[in-house]
């Protein structure tokens, strides 16, 4: 069974399992972690969180692509392309629970 959640889903489950943060603590907190990662990996910085994992970028070289609907080829330039690479706990973890 698999199941996604949100990030108001987050927020929410944060708000449950801490007592005395309010939602919208949660939602800030929640908010200034995503901004503070994306702008480090903007700026070509990486982000690890031990036990978690961690984020970098990845460099993609220009390639020829295929328009889909044309069927055109068509050159896709290079671009650098967030990567998340879990860290040893939380695949252990992920493992684990799939068993």
């Amino acid at each position: 069974m698999e199941s996604e959640m949100t990030k108001s889903e987050l927020i929410e489950m944060i708000t449950e399992k801490q007592e005395g943060i309010t939602r919208r603590e949660a939602e800030v907190v929640v908010n200034t972690i995503f901004t503070v990662i994306g702008d480090a990996l903007a700026t070509g910085d990486h982000v690890e969180l031990r036990g978690f994992g961690s984020f970098t970028t990845k460099q993609r070289n220009a390639r020829l692509g295929r328009n889909p609907k044309s069927g055109d080829s068509v050159m896709v330039p290079a671009k650098s392309v967030p990567h998340f690479k879990p860290g040893k706990e939380l695949r252990e973890r992920v493992d684990s629970s799939a068993e």
